[in-house]
């Protein structure tokens, strides 16, 4: 669970940088203090009444140091000349001791932070993505980081240096009177207390609202995925209506619940500071009736307790804008505390990819392997199957069998509950998770496509392959064929997700950018599913020059694809049910020849 010290942490590298500036600030708005006061003074020497004993020492030193007789002239030399030095030879210095650091710090920091994302992005568990859409993982990451970014300057520019200028107010008074000085402290407290007191129920309901605001961006991304979808079956208003509900609720919401108790407390804040300043003038009023602060400290007085007061607007308002940021803030701490794979930093490693430390036979062995994505409900149960080097194996079965679930296995992307898998003898959970993964390859349903070149996604497993080894693999996925009808060639920008593909130009891509690799093992993963029959011809074709240049896995619907294949498996309800070839299993009559026959003619044959 995140709490305020992750957002303190976020800046952890720039603390010492991050202090000094701090501390600039505050030193700047404390010496800012000094105006008010040097007026105050000036006041005292035109109206002839004596200086504070602090200064008169000063002038007396500079009399003796100019030779000059301590006189009015002197005096108010002696008073401008402070006030020059707080004011316009500080003017140049001010923004580079503060200003710039505040926003260096913020900005380097979200560089790390979005780096840190990244990372964790690229090293949670395929489960996590099953329950969060992009949408909802990019929303939650930007508006974190962005909060922190904008946060950072006003507190540390602001709010803090405020507050310690409102300590540095206290002390002049109280060095001019200490009652009054008393009361502008309890009346700070007090007010302060209650703000924040009022600021946590604020954070409650914005904690809230931030979730319900992260479900309606997370429905908007996938309204955008799914557009086709939307289109297709006409929904568009069906799902307008959806989110405009959505929108008036949070707004209700926003304005009844939220912004309401922000006007309130903003009202609240107004009247006690309007009420304070106005006791403060009425008390050194009087006192300065009496004669007991002089007229230069009854102005310095007022002056600073309406500055002092003045301030609280500005430190609520920045207490408000924290307020409203810190659910987002914290919600971005939550994902960066999510679990990852334990193995899955090692795979951000840069490594080269020439000097692959593992170089497979092809030899794959599932020993006694089960597996469920929830413990009580197992998917795969005690699996035994070996796939000998440069053998074509087919995996077929109903849906939910366990067909993708064995291949997810073979990929790491989970590890099963008992038993292992073996890569020429070896348990493939000994091996360094990236270099294995870099000997297989797998071509899904849905070929993912980065928007960019061709040339770009054929070579994005292997960077380095050449032009030749690119050209040979477009060959062996009939690839070639698309491209020379592309208007430039290899070069050509294939668009977000692959959008100027058709579905069977974007699986041969996806075959030969596997190719590419080298794979030891290649697994399709329903491949032709989702094809017509001529791309599906093709697709096959393809597949058909690859059987036996290395260990094949297809996992398929169609059986069609898997006729040729040298094992067929059957899977049913995560078990083994049947192995062996096409015409074997069709004499088997068993749950094969019963797919085969629905395929074929539509019917089941008993």
């Amino acid at each position: 669970m995140a709490n305020f010290r992750d957002i303190l942490n976020y800046f952890r590298p720039y603390w010492s940088l991050s202090i000094f500036s701090i501390a600039a600030t505050s030193i700047y708005e404390v010496i800012d203090l000094v105006v008010p006061y040097g007026i105050g003074q000036i006041l005292n020497v035109l109206s002839n009444q004596p200086l504070d004993k602090p200064l008169e020492g000063v002038i007396a030193t500079i009399s003796k140091l100019t030779n000059n007789p301590v006189n009015k002239p002197l005096e108010l030399g002696v008073l401008l000349s402070l006030i020059f030095l707080v004011t316009v030879l500080k003017a140049p210095t001010q923004p580079w001791l503060t200003t710039w650091f505040h926003w260096d710090i913020a900005l380097r920091a979200r560089r790390d932070q979005n780096q840190k994302a990244i990372e964790k992005i690229l090293t949670l568990p395929l489960e996590f993505y099953d329950e969060n859409n992009p949408g909802r993982i990019a929303g939650r990451v930007a508006r974190g980081v962005t909060n922190h970014t904008w946060s950072y300057p006003e507190i540390s520019g602001q709010l803090i240096p405020k507050l310690f200028r409102v300590l540095g107010i206290f002390v002049f008074i109280w060095f001019v009177d200490w009652r009054v000085a008393v009361l502008y402290l309890i009346s700070f407290v007090i007010i302060l207390s209650f703000t924040l007191r009022k600021l946590q129920q604020l954070i409650w309901r914005e904690n809230r609202l931030d979730k319900y605001m992260e479900d309606t961006e997370s429905r908007t991304s996938e309204i955008i995925s799914n557009i086709k979808t939307v289109k297709a079956f006409a929904t568009e208003a069906k799902e307008l209506q959806r989110q405009k509900r959505r929108l008036i609720r949070e707004l209700r919401v926003i304005e009844t619940r939220i912004h309401k108790g922000y006007v309130k407390l903003n009202t609240w804040q107004k009247t006690m500071i309007q009420f304070c300043v106005f006791t403060v003038l009425g008390l050194t009023l009087v006192e300065t009736v009496k004669g007991q602060i002089s007229l230069g400290h009854f102005v310095m007085t007022l002056t600073l307790s309406s500055m002092a007061y003045a301030e609280l607007e500005p430190i609520s308002v920045l207490a408000e804008v924290f307020a409203r940021r810190y659910p987002s803030m914290m919600r971005f701490h939550e994902f960066l505390k999510v679990p990852i794979r334990v193995d899955g930093v090692g795979l951000l490693e840069e490594r080269n990819i020439a000097n692959n430390p593992y170089q497979f036979t092809g030899k794959v062995e599932f020993s006694h392997v089960s597996f469920g994505y929830q413990s009580e409900r197992p998917v795969l149960e005690d699996i035994n199957l070996l796939i000998e080097p440069y053998q074509t194996v087919a995996l077929v079965g109903r849906s939910g069998s366990g067909k993708s679930t064995l291949v997810k296995l073979l990929l790491q992307y989970f590890e099963p509950q008992q038993g292992q898998i073996l890569i020429d003898g070896q348990d493939i959970r000994s091996l360094d998770v990236g270099s294995y993964r870099r000997r297989l390859a797998i071509v899904h349903q849905e070929v993912d496509v980065f928007n960019g070149t061709l040339l770009d996604n054929l070579r994005y497993g292997k960077p380095d392959a050449s032009f030749k080894q690119v050209q040979e693999a477009c060959r062996i996925s009939r690839l070639d064929e698309v491209i020379q009808h592309l208007p430039e060639g290899y070069y050509t920008v294939v668009g977000e997700r692959g959008v100027r593909l058709s579905g069977g130009q974007r699986q041969r891509l996806g075959i030969a950018r596997a190719l590419v690799m080298e794979p030891d093992v290649l697994i399709f993963d329903e491949a032709t599913s989702s094809l017509d029959y001529e791309s599906e011809r093709s697709i096959q074709l393809a597949m058909r020059s690859i059987l036996g240049t290395r260990t094949t896995i297809i996992i398929a619907h169609r059986l069609s694809t898997v006729r040729e294949a040298d094992k067929i498996v059957v899977l049913d309800k995560g078990r083994i049910v049947e192995i062996g070839n096409h015409d074997e299993l069709l004499r088997h009559k068993g749950i094969y020849r019963r797919l085969h026959s629905l395929q074929e003619t539509g019917e089941l044959v008993s």
